[in-house]
């Protein structure tokens, strides 16, 4: 029998090729809505998804024939993963594929803090030579305290062996310390900590879970990269504590004004006043969702889709 699969996002043509090769059957559909994807999904085995829509428990309801749900990316919050199981539906994702971009994007949003590169850029382009102004900071000496000891959480970890720092990690798992890195309570690292660095999936756990309470639990002042999720941080509580100092810079990759989708800010008549905050202050360093979006782990991720599917079949 024929494995028909949808593919409603566009991804690296390997995938949609490979999947051909390997002798399932193709079919995209990249602009109905999902009510008309739905109406029809009770035709395919699998499903090929990024983040166009959610794939909640009516969708899931229709359809009746679904083995598999693959999502090209590293996280799977878009789908009722617990609704899906009982379905006995395989749940594919691909954090493999680009954490080593999600690392270097991270560690480069370090430097760029510490050095105040983008403020120095922006300010010679405009005719400004600011020298003492622009005196950074060197990462060496200091403590990287990571949430997040996954995919990303390591890779980053392996990142950092070059410079002289402690790394140290806060998981929910246990005992999955490495040489890279040293597992601790997370009041031990808020103790520590010179840099946060969050990797975490969003989940009811982790929601709104960086607020006022938990930046005035950090002994120091300290710096914070979010290259998880958005609303794993009340903004406005960050950009307060940024005000305050609490907070010396952050590099954000997502925002929490996101829409599911990733491709889109939500933006309305009225700009959210900490949105804007951020939007002006030289210590603030802000990317579209891009931490784990290059040349490379654009093919990456979808080799790592490929293989997945084809282990379900080989079983």
């Amino acid at each position: 029998m024929s494995i028909k699969i949808l593919h409603i996002d566009s991804n690296n043509p390997i995938l949609w090729q490979q999947l051909e090769d390997a002798g399932f059957e193709n079919h995209a559909d990249f602009k109905s809505s999902k009510e008309e994807i739905e109406a029809k999904i009770q035709d395919y085995n699998g499903i090929v998804i990024r983040s166009r829509f959610k794939i909640d428990k009516t969708f899931l309801d229709k359809a009746t024939n679904l083995q598999f749900i693959a999502r090209v990316g590293a996280g799977l919050e878009s789908i009722d993963c617990e609704y899906a199981e009982t379905k006995g539906i395989h749940l594919i994702a691909a954090p493999e594929g680009n954490r080593n971009a999600v690392a270097e994007h991270s560690l480069g949003v370090i430097l760029s803090l510490f050095n105040n590169l983008n403020q120095a850029d922006a300010e010679i382009k405009a005719g400004h030579w600011n020298r003492e102004s622009n005196r950074g900071h060197e990462l060496d000496g200091k403590t990287v305290g990571i949430i997040g000891y996954g995919n990303m959480g390591k890779a980053f970890a392996k990142k950092l062996r070059g410079f002289e720092v402690d790394v140290i990690f806060h998981d929910i798992l246990e005992n999955i310390g490495d040489e890279n890195a040293k597992q601790v309570s997370l009041q031990e690292l808020q103790q520590k900590a010179d840099v946060l660095s969050l990797h975490l999936p969003w989940t009811p756990e982790t929601d709104k879970m960086v607020n006022t309470d938990f930046i005035h639990a950090f002994a120091k002042p300290f710096w914070i990269i979010n290259t998880s999720r958005g609303k794993n941080i009340v903004t406005a509580d960050l950009v307060e504590a940024m005000k305050s100092k609490k907070i010396l810079g952050a590099g954000l990759d997502v925002l929490e004004y996101e829409k599911l989708s990733f491709e889109t800010l939500f933006q309305d008549k009225n700009t959210p006043e900490a949105f804007q905050y951020l939007l002006e202050a030289k210590n603030a360093l802000l990317t579209p969702h891009i931490a784990g979006w290059t040349f490379e782990s654009h093919e990456r991720l979808a080799q790592v889709i490929v293989d997945k599917i084809k282990t379900v079949y080989s079983k």
